[in-house]
């Protein structure tokens, strides 16, 4: 072999190296929650918050795993140390901030009360005594209805899709969500939901660890959404899931995924992404 070969082939196996020694922090995310994350036609887990993780482990130089859990069960899981960080679009409350510590906010939502097309509801008659409304279990929707409307039959459910399920088939009078899920929603199924009203309730999102943040991965969630900013990276990624139908954010994303996760090329793979996703 010649010496520049054992040259290229000593390079790589240091970046290997370094790669290896990377810290590896493990992610939970009900991924059933489109746009913020959901799993794509072909089986793979996207989304806003997904993409997030994904970029800034990239800028700030650690690796991540992606797991799978029920909304309810990944703040106990952290707690437990079965995870490091909760990314599922968590509202900063104070409850939760007596058990687990919040990154900066990085969402601010409303709520939205989604009911049948045509059923003539506004929020008072969506949310009128006896009507069921559903709702994830866990979740400060759920907990809005439960404090606010006492006189409705709340139906809590894993996850929403099943929620919005059951009021396709007539089972619920109402679901009650955040808005942008609650308008991706409206989205799949055209002509047979609608928005009711919104709920003015000003939530704030944040990413959450360990209370005490033992690992030290609160800093390189600031600095990295810090990078994301400053680049433009963000504004790209919400351009590209904000909006535009899922079967276009696959498409698009399945096209640009590669760029991130092979080239490790954050800009470029939030420009390709929404540049095809508004094609």
């Amino acid at each position: 072999m010649r010496r520049g070969a054992v040259l290229v082939l000593a390079a790589v196996l240091s970046v290997g190296a370094l790669a290896m020694g990377q810290p590896k922090y493990v992610v939970l995310c009900d991924i059933a929650w489109a746009p913020f994350e959901w799993v794509s036609a072909k089986g793979a887990y996207l989304g806003f918050d997904l993409d997030v993780m994904r970029a800034i482990a990239i800028v700030e130089g650690y690796e991540i795993e992606i797991r799978d859990t029920p909304f309810d069960s990944i703040i106990p899981s952290v707690i437990a140390g079965k995870g490091d960080i909760g990314a599922s679009g968590f509202t900063i409350n104070e409850e939760r901030a007596q058990v687990v510590d919040f990154s900066e906010p990085y969402w601010t939502s409303d709520q939205a009360v989604v009911t049948r097309a045509g059923a003539g509801l506004d929020v008072a008659g969506a949310l009128a005594a006896g009507h069921k409304v559903g709702a994830q279990r866990g979740t400060t929707g759920a907990g809005w209805v439960e404090e606010q409307y006492p006189d409705v039959t709340l139906v809590l459910y894993e996850t929403y899709p099943e929620a919005v399920l059951d009021l396709l088939a007539g089972r619920l009078d109402a679901v009650v969500q955040d808005v942008d899920p609650s308008k991706q929603a409206v989205a799949q199924y055209p002509g047979l939901l609608e928005i009711a009203g919104i709920i003015e309730t000003g939530e704030q999102f944040g990413f959450l660890v360990a209370k005490g943040d033992p690992k030290g991965i609160l800093p390189l969630l600031s600095s990295g959404m810090a990078k994301l900013k400053e680049s433009g990276a963000w504004d790209l990624l919400i351009s590209a899931y904000f909006g535009p139908a899922l079967e276009e954010i696959e498409a698009a994303w399945e096209a640009s995924i590669d760029i991130l996760l092979v080239e490790k090329d954050v800009l470029k793979f939030a420009q390709t992404f929404a540049a095809l996703v508004a094609e």
